[in-house]
């Protein structure tokens, strides 16, 4: 046993002796004994960022189109709509001050505002004007019987109930929703139509009443001298504070 200790002994010490011979280093040996990399740096840095983007887009693409749904763009504020006709209500609003019911006809009984048939636009202009090139549109209407295909301005999601005639009946002016058309030659859509925008005015409508016989008037002021025409309004016109879901998602 003895001597199975000395020749382990002589051995160990061997070892030691050849390695302090050695013209490497502790480290360097350690290195030496190391495996190449399997990936180069550039691999390493392309899979580490492939990973942050399978985690990131999870997250970030429901984030944008949250985002992205809440812009002037995506809700068309201000877009120009291109229509058939270059129809422009600063005539027809403003100098001529034709009603807004008389072209939307539905407005006030009805939950679309309509649009005029082509008859009853060629009843306002004389045979000169009914000839000229940008009436070609209404000439091809009349002769193939198919509506004038005007193209929608302002318009809601499918799943959003609205009806023009209790807004109107109620005291609500057309250009709170629709603006100065009076001043626009080509009709925009200016209002938000979110449904925060709505419910600001369901919570508190008594500031945007008007006299009824005024809700087509454009460039309403309210009286300075009554100072509760809205509390009178709100109870002559038995207007309610409305804002459970079911009033516009039915």
């Amino acid at each position: 046993m003895a001597e199975a200790r000395g020749v382990l002994r002589r051995d160990v010490c061997g070892v030691i002796a050849a390695f302090e011979r050695s013209p490497l280093r502790a480290g360097d040996f350690a290195f030496a004994q190391l495996m190449p990399a399997l990936f180069s740096p550039r691999a390493t840095t392309i899979a580490r960022s492939a990973l942050v983007g399978l985690i990131a887009l999870p997250i970030a693409v429901p984030a944008f189109a949250m985002l992205w749904v809440r812009t002037p763009w995506a809700r068309g504020e201000h877009a120009a709509i291109v229509q058939p006709i270059p129809f422009d209500h600063r005539l027809h609003a403003g100098p001529l001050r034709i009603d807004c019911r008389y072209c939307h006809a539905g407005a006030d009984r009805s939950a679309s505002a309509g649009l005029p048939s082509t008859r009853q636009c060629v009843t306002c202009h004389t045979p000169l004007w009914m000839s000229s090139a940008p009436m070609a549109p209404v000439r091809q209407s009349i002769a193939t019987g198919r509506p004038i295909p005007w193209q929608r301005v302002t318009q809601l999601p499918d799943f959003v109930y609205f009806d023009h005639s209790i807004h109107i009946s109620k005291g609500v002016g057309c250009e709170t929703c629709h603006g100065r058309v009076d001043q626009m030659a080509q009709v925009r859509q200016v209002a938000p139509l979110t449904m925060t925008w709505c419910v600001d005015c369901h919570r508190d409508p008594g500031r945007r009443l008007r006299p009824v016989r005024d809700v087509t008037v454009m460039g309403w002021t309210r009286p300075s001298a009554v100072d509760s025409l809205g509390v009178v309004l709100l109870a002559r016109n038995h207007v309610r504070s409305l804002v459970n879901c079911s009033t516009c998602h039915r």
